[in-house]
């Protein structure tokens, strides 16, 4: 094994071993080939179980336990090192005027029901959906609702907060610094110009497009205003005509011919599969001898009346 050591580079910080005078010569067949490599294998990991068994030890319940030196082999990164992101434009203002950031407590005192409430989210203080009474002020202007002004002012401040997001991710795009999490959907978000250009029509489509357009109106399209120079449609719609709902005069005769016609259709196509002839004869045959022998039974068998019984005359003879 000493040839063997000599050899092998072992590095115990990554559990790995390493040959670098050995040359791979294929050999000619696949079976030999993995036999070579099975060999090859097994001399690597003899040589890191030796150097790993030598290393001082200490008992424990679950085996000896050695402590591994630092690795020595700088291994590849599968990706990139993240590039640090630009400061945002708060974090510019914020470093030109000195302001820190200081951890703020997650629950305030609110001033109306004076209870500890939490500064953000459901239920928070200070909320504005829960003060029913706006109080005015010199400034406002008479006939505004204040209540419409709150909303519309805050949707102003979350439209700017959205394009202040979106604005510091362009600037991160520009120098590939994209958060991992919206790398997947930067097609999606306006903040890159690899967002695919639209369809385009051909002039056949269009055409297409506005005949079904044009014809799917209940009149199909006949009482539609026309364009200038505009062409008849090709498709002409073809609607379902249905009986009116209020009742007149011979809706229901109508209504009865709609009904036997559909009736019609479905006993004519494929009446042996829907009609048996022979299995409906056959029912109707032992239906009729059924009720005959009912009949002739009944007619047979006697009368539901109480059993004669023989008189027996009483003796007239004295005993003597």
């Amino acid at each position: 094994m000493g040839s063997q050591d000599r050899q092998c580079q072992v590095d115990l910080g990554n559990l790995m071993a390493f040959d670098p005078l050995y040359r791979f010569a294929p050999p000619p067949t696949r079976e030999e080939a993995a036999q070579e490599c099975l060999r090859k294998g097994t001399e690597l990991i003899q040589a890191v179980a030796d150097v790993l068994f030598a290393l001082p030890s200490t008992e424990d319940r679950d085996g000896p336990l050695v402590q591994l030196p630092p690795p020595t082999t700088k291994l590849p990164r599968e990706k990139h090192i993240p590039r640090s992101k630009p400061p945002t434009k708060w974090e510019q203002f914020a470093q030109k005027k000195g302001i820190k950031n200081r951890k703020k407590s997650k629950l305030v005192l609110d001033a109306q029901t004076r209870q500890w409430k939490r500064r953000y989210g459901y239920d928070r203080a200070g909320d504005d959906k829960n003060i029913p009474i706006i109080e005015a002020k010199e400034s406002d202007e008479p006939g505004v609702d204040p209540f419409s002004k709150r909303n519309t002012e805050k949707r102003k401040r979350i439209e700017k907060q959205e394009k202040n997001r979106l604005q510091n991710l362009k600037q991160a795009a520009k120098v590939g610094a994209l958060p991992s999490t919206v790398q997947l959907a930067a097609r999606a978000l306006p903040i890159t110009g690899t967002k695919e250009p639209p369809k385009k029509f051909t002039k056949q489509e269009l055409e297409s497009t506005a005949g079904l357009a044009g014809t799917a109106t209940a009149s199909g399209g006949k009482f539609d205003k026309k364009l200038p120079g505009e062409k008849p449609a090709k498709h002409s719609g073809k609607h379902r005509k249905f009986l009116p709902v209020v009742e007149g005069s011979g809706i229901g005769a109508k209504e009865k011919q709609q009904n036997d016609k559909i009736l019609k259709r479905l006993l004519e196509k494929n009446s042996h599969d829907i009609l048996n002839v022979d299995k409906a004869v056959s029912m109707f045959n032992v239906k009729e001898e059924q009720k005959r022998r009912k009949q002739w039974g009944a007619k047979s068998s006697p009368s539901k009346l109480k059993p004669n019984k023989k008189a027996f005359k009483k003796s007239t003879k004295k005993s003597e």
